[in-house]
């Protein structure tokens, strides 16, 4: 049996569950649209620092933040576009901005449809019309988030899109198994590749580093200290160029975000997007957790 029920928490809080697999979902549209927990069997998969939350002035660290209309950040936190130069802060504004509900559907599945559309707001620092739908559905130990990216511009809309999942995990994150399609990665900030062989130094403070070139739209992490095996599925149309993991020292969360396009790529156009006037293009993410 599927159902959503709506929570007035500090935000209004909408929960999907799939009572037959005792999973669920709690999605946050005035946030961000940001899926904030995710839970099977009672078991959280995301990490959520709860107390950041409350501060509506402050980035949400945990749950599923949304990307767009850029991953990562720009140089300097600028781009030119028509001659003219803009402002925009890391990872875009689709994660600060209140979302729409725009359908729901407990048949089959537990789905919640949200929308965000470009506004005055957006305008200002990204000059285009557009509207960007996503679908979360959740079915068993499945969450898959279905996408919508609409120009409603009469001129080209340039963009990239991702997410940026914390899961949670214990404090000794060397045991943690790594399959990742990708044989080298690249540190934030540092033109030099490095090869990878499954593995990352957790003694360091912070780890950022973007993979590339991937070999297929997979990616699992095991977690044996949770007996937990999570699985990343990617678009097969491979709209998603790159998977970059990060995590902190001492904090009990890593992060593998899938993005369409590396930081920067509104000024160097790698792997960017480009929607031609009034087009629309979609995607697709499957994120599956399975105890072992």
């Amino acid at each position: 049996m599927f159902t959503i029920t709506v929570e007035q928490k500090q935000y209004k809080t909408y929960i999907l569950s799939d009572e037959s697999s005792n999973s669920q979902i709690e999605v946050v549209p005035e946030r961000g649209g940001i899926i904030t927990r995710w839970r099977i069997q009672g078991q959280e998969i995301f990490y959520l620092d709860t107390e950041r939350f409350t501060h509506p002035d402050l980035s949400i660290r945990g749950g599923n933040p949304i990307l767009f209309p850029i991953c990562g950040n720009l140089v300097d936190n600028s781009y030119t576009h028509n001659g003219q130069q803009y402002t925009l802060k890391q990872h875009g504004f689709a994660r600060e901005l209140p979302w729409e509900v725009t359908h729901q559907q407990t048949q089959n599945q537990a789905s919640l449809t949200l929308a965000l559309q470009s506004n005055e707001q957006t305008k200002a620092v990204y000059p285009f019309d557009f509207q960007v739908i996503f679908t979360y559905q959740l079915q068993g130990n499945t969450l898959t988030i279905a996408q919508e990216y609409q120009n409603l511009s009469s001129t080209a809309m340039p963009f990239s899109a991702g997410f940026h999942p914390y899961f949670l995990t214990g404090n000794d994150k060397h045991q943690l198994e790594f399959h990742i399609p990708s044989e080298q990665y690249q540190e934030k900030n540092s033109p030099e590749i490095h090869s990878f062989h499954g593995n990352f130094d957790f003694n360091r403070d912070e780890i950022d580093v973007a993979f590339k070139n991937l070999t297929s739209q997979s990616a699992t992490v095991v977690d044996p200290s949770r007996q937990l095996k999570l699985t990343l599925d990617l678009d097969r149309d491979r709209i998603y160029s790159c998977l970059v993991f990060w995590t902190l020292k001492g904090k009990e969360f890593y992060c593998l975000e899938p993005w369409t396009a590396p930081r920067n790529a509104l000024n160097t156009g790698e792997n960017l997007t480009v929607l031609a006037p009034n087009t629309s293009c979609t995607a697709s993410l499957k994120l599956t957790a399975n105890f072992f």
